[in-house]
Protein backbone atom coordinates (compact mmCIF):
# COMPACT_ATOMS: atom_id res chain seq x y z
CA UNK A 1 0.00 0.00 0.00
CA UNK A 2 1.06 3.38 -0.80
CA UNK A 3 2.03 6.10 2.10
CA UNK A 4 -0.33 9.21 2.20
CA UNK A 5 1.61 12.60 1.54
CA UNK A 6 1.88 15.12 4.38
CA UNK A 7 1.46 18.59 2.54
CA UNK A 8 -0.49 18.02 -0.15
CA UNK A 9 -4.01 18.11 -1.29
CA UNK A 10 -6.09 14.99 -1.92
CA UNK A 11 -9.76 14.83 -3.27
CA UNK A 12 -12.45 12.47 -1.68
CA UNK A 13 -14.30 10.10 -4.35
CA UNK A 14 -17.54 12.56 -3.31
CA UNK A 15 -15.98 15.26 -4.94
CA UNK A 16 -14.59 17.73 -2.07
CA UNK A 17 -11.25 18.49 -1.26
CA UNK A 18 -8.93 18.26 1.54
CA UNK A 19 -5.31 18.87 2.40
CA UNK A 20 -3.22 16.42 4.80
CA UNK A 21 -1.51 18.49 7.51
CA UNK A 22 0.35 15.58 9.14
CA UNK A 23 0.22 11.76 10.09
CA UNK A 24 0.07 10.82 13.65
CA UNK A 25 0.01 7.37 15.54
CA UNK A 26 -2.54 5.30 17.61
CA UNK A 27 -0.57 5.39 20.97
CA UNK A 28 -1.76 1.68 21.41
CA UNK A 29 -1.39 -0.09 17.86
CA UNK A 30 0.84 2.42 16.06
CA UNK A 31 -1.52 2.43 13.19
CA UNK A 32 -1.34 5.80 10.90
CA UNK A 33 -3.53 7.79 10.93
CA UNK A 34 -3.87 10.55 8.47
CA UNK A 35 -4.73 14.38 9.63
CA UNK A 36 -6.26 16.40 7.31
CA UNK A 37 -8.27 19.59 6.96
CA UNK A 38 -11.23 20.38 4.70
CA UNK A 39 -10.18 22.98 1.80
CA UNK A 40 -14.66 24.02 1.53
CA UNK A 41 -16.95 25.53 4.27
CA UNK A 42 -18.81 23.05 6.27
CA UNK A 43 -21.94 24.25 8.06
CA UNK A 44 -21.55 22.03 11.45
CA UNK A 45 -18.14 24.31 11.24
CA UNK A 46 -15.92 20.83 11.44
CA UNK A 47 -12.97 21.53 9.64
CA UNK A 48 -9.83 19.09 10.99
CA UNK A 49 -10.36 15.24 10.73
CA UNK A 50 -8.36 12.14 11.61
CA UNK A 51 -9.04 8.69 9.69
CA UNK A 52 -6.62 5.63 9.81
CA UNK A 53 -4.61 5.45 6.53
CA UNK A 54 -5.74 2.17 5.89
CA UNK A 55 -8.94 3.47 5.25
CA UNK A 56 -8.15 7.01 3.74
CA UNK A 57 -6.48 4.81 0.89
CA UNK A 58 -8.93 1.79 0.72
CA UNK A 59 -10.03 0.94 -2.81
CA UNK A 60 -13.94 1.62 -2.79
CA UNK A 61 -16.74 -0.27 -4.43
CA UNK A 62 -18.72 1.07 -7.48
CA UNK A 63 -21.40 3.34 -5.95
CA UNK A 64 -23.81 6.25 -7.28
CA UNK A 65 -22.28 8.83 -5.15
CA UNK A 66 -18.71 7.96 -6.57
CA UNK A 67 -19.25 11.37 -9.00
CA UNK A 68 -15.09 11.43 -9.80
CA UNK A 69 -14.99 7.89 -11.03
CA UNK A 70 -11.85 7.48 -8.30
CA UNK A 71 -10.75 3.86 -7.28
CA UNK A 72 -9.78 5.15 -4.08
CA UNK A 73 -11.53 7.04 -0.82
CA UNK A 74 -9.15 9.53 -1.35
CA UNK A 75 -6.75 10.23 -4.46
CA UNK A 76 -3.64 12.84 -4.36
CA UNK A 77 -4.29 15.42 -7.13
CA UNK A 78 -1.86 15.39 -9.40
CA UNK A 79 -1.84 18.36 -10.69
CA UNK A 80 -0.88 19.92 -7.46
CA UNK A 81 1.22 17.68 -6.30
CA UNK A 82 4.28 19.73 -6.40
CA UNK A 83 5.24 20.61 -2.07
CA UNK A 84 4.95 24.65 -2.23
CA UNK A 85 5.50 24.73 1.71
CA UNK A 86 8.60 24.37 3.75
CA UNK A 87 9.42 21.82 5.85
CA UNK A 88 8.95 22.79 9.71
Amino acid sequence: MEEVKRRRVYRHFKGNYYFVENIGYDSETKERLVIYKTLYEREDGKSIWVRPEKMFLEEIPDRPDNITGQKHRFELVKELEVNYLKED
